[in-house]
């Protein structure tokens, strides 16, 4: 096992090839101050570069997965608003959003543990693992119309993709509260269950035996082909199979269905 964490706000342990990322805010119910932002980015960026790992299990220490924005920290602060929302191309993701769209980068399934509150920018976060694993009681929320704001914490990339555009504009414009139960109805969540963080665990350990290159490529051709030209999906299925193909996973994968002692896989290809 191997562990590390980032500014006393996120631990990472890997164990078994699964990256167990834990926010370790309880005490403020993992809410999201300046320390909490970074620290998320240099998780994103650390799990990135491990190409051992096969899935990313997100949950959060104490009562809730994560309350959103710590309003009282950041705005008493005259630098961090500013900090959150710089960028240096207007398309690219600002510290605020790249704890949500991050996680699309990271090469392997990414699955979040819902857990108590979920609200605004903790949901915005939870929005950008691959799957969401809420249980019943859970708390959900758009929570920013209730502070005069607009969701912008890169959380509008998966719900155009999970959501019927009426029941985000509704969540979105009232800042309404919704279970866990009636988020699997919304689409917003995968599964629902009273035992979600051992189902989770169950759910990231399917996809250790599995191609990893192959993985990584259907996350990738997904993301990027699920909205966009028909004919740059194609190009990319076919460019990406063939990158698949040619990898050193794809002869281990047809080996393994020709003998009865299988190989491990190696470490995945980069993307």
């Amino acid at each position: 096992m191997s562990k590390v964490s980032y500014l006393n706000r996120v631990d990472i342990s890997i164990i078994n090839n699964i990256a167990h990322v834990r926010f370790i805010r309880g005490d403020k119910h993992n809410a999201l101050d300046l320390k909490m932002f970074y620290a998320i980015r240099n998780a994103i960026h650390y799990l990135k570069s491990q190409k051992n790992i096969r899935a990313v299990v997100i949950s959060g220490e104490g009562d809730d997965f994560c309350s959103g924005l710590d309003v009282k920290s950041v705005m008493n602060s005259k630098i961090a608003p500013l900090k959150l929302l710089f960028k240096w191309l207007p398309w690219q993701s600002n510290l605020a959003q790249y704890v949500s769209t991050g996680w699309r980068e990271i090469p392997v399934p990414v699955i979040a543990i819902m857990h108590g509150r979920n609200w605004g920018g903790g949901l915005q976060i939870a929005l950008g693992a691959d799957f969401r694993i809420a249980t019943p009681d859970a708390s959900i929320s758009i929570m920013e119309a209730r502070w005069g704001l607009i969701p912008d914490m890169g959380g509008t990339i998966p719900l155009r993709e999970l959501c019927r555009l009426d029941q985000v504009k509704e969540l979105a414009m009232t800042g309404k509260n919704i279970s866990g139960e009636q988020a699997l109805d919304y689409g917003l969540v995968t599964y629902v269950k009273e035992d979600a963080k051992d189902f989770a665990l169950e759910f990231a350990k399917s996809f250790i035996d599995l191609s990893p290159d192959a993985i990584g490529a259907a996350k990738r051709l997904y993301n990027k082909s699920w909205w966009g030209s028909a004919g740059l999906a194609l190009l990319r299925e076919s460019v990406y199979q063939i990158k698949v193909l040619l990898g050193k996973n794809a002869k281990i994968k047809a080996y393994n269905q020709t003998h009865d002692k299988a190989k491990p896989f190696k470490n995945r290809m980069r993307w």
